[in-house]
């Protein structure tokens, strides 16, 4: 059983940590869509096969290679650049040539994101055009200004500090008045420094999960201030607690509980603008 906050005291976090927020940022992969849509393992098994092509590799040993360059640089792009100068071009294009159709238009996501007050960016360790296929697919495209992709990083991937300075300098973000949304809670930890107010969005306990191992760890850090497992129904959350204080009933209704998947990290157990054309 997932334990869950006091009612009162979740719902004052709500508002305490949000209620100040004019930048809504989330990251991509994972993220904005399930874990379980079979799109993440399409993108790694392709990072394998470039892998293969460029290095003339057996599959596993490629695999075992791009293990090291994604511990090693953060990325296995950012480990093919500093150690064999590639193009990031060709390998871009190639990993995220994946078939989108498993993934479904979120209806409920889609109308939380668009009710968030002020701006709204993805930041995303793939590519620009990655990001705008995708939120197409998932019926998100026109809510977000912009993507800022790891080509506009510099090829210097969260969580890296100079990422998430380079994004901050080209939207004009204050992190102190943002909010950041990650699957990965590693890529938390610099936001919270800065001062964003940050959430988990993790696997339900019965959702396949592809990611590395270690990409699974980390909830119960004190950069993460929230963990969720249902992006919508926590953002429905936030929504309401944030229209709740100016729109107060005559005879206030009690709130309906945060979900089991929606809890404060300190809980125990853990477990704008329009745009984003092409």
């Amino acid at each position: 059983m997932t334990l869950v906050p006091a009612l009162k005291t979740f719902e004052t976090d709500l508002l305490s940590k949000f209620g100040h927020v004019s930048t809504w940022v989330f990251d991509l992969d994972n993220t904005l869509y399930p874990s379980d849509s079979g799109l993440w393992p399409q993108i790694n098994q392709r990072v394998t096969l470039y892998l293969a092509a460029l290095t003339g590799l057996d599959g596993l040993s490629a695999r075992a290679l791009q293990r090291y360059y994604y511990h090693r640089h953060g990325t296995t792009l950012r480990g093919l650049v500093e150690e064999s100068a590639i193009d990031p071009t060709p390998f871009l294009e190639f990993v995220h040539d994946v078939d989108r159709s498993g993934l479904s238009r979120d209806a409920p996501l889609a109308r939380e994101i668009e009710r968030l007050p002020g701006r709204r960016l993805i930041f995303t360790n793939g590519s620009r055009d990655h990001a705008l296929r995708t939120v197409a697919e998932l019926g998100l495209d026109g809510l977000f200004e912009d993507a800022f992709d790891i080509v506009a990083s510099g090829l210097v991937p969260k969580p890296a500090a100079p990422a998430y300075d380079a994004f901050f300098d080209r939207y004009g973000v204050d992190p102190a008045s943002a909010a950041m949304f990650e699957d990965l809670a590693k890529n938390l930890q610099t936001p919270k420094a800065r001062g964003m107010t940050t959430t988990l969005v993790a696997p339900r306990a019965d959702q396949r999960d592809d990611r590395d191992a270690a990409d699974g760890e980390g909830s119960g850090a004190g950069y993460v201030d929230f963990v969720t497992d249902d992006l919508a129904g926590f953002l429905r959350r936030v929504n309401d607690r944030l229209v709740a204080p100016a729109h107060k009933p005559s005879r206030p209704n009690r709130p309906a509980p945060p979900s089991p998947g929606d809890r404060r990290r300190r809980s125990r157990p853990l477990r704008g603008a329009r745009g984003l054309r092409a």
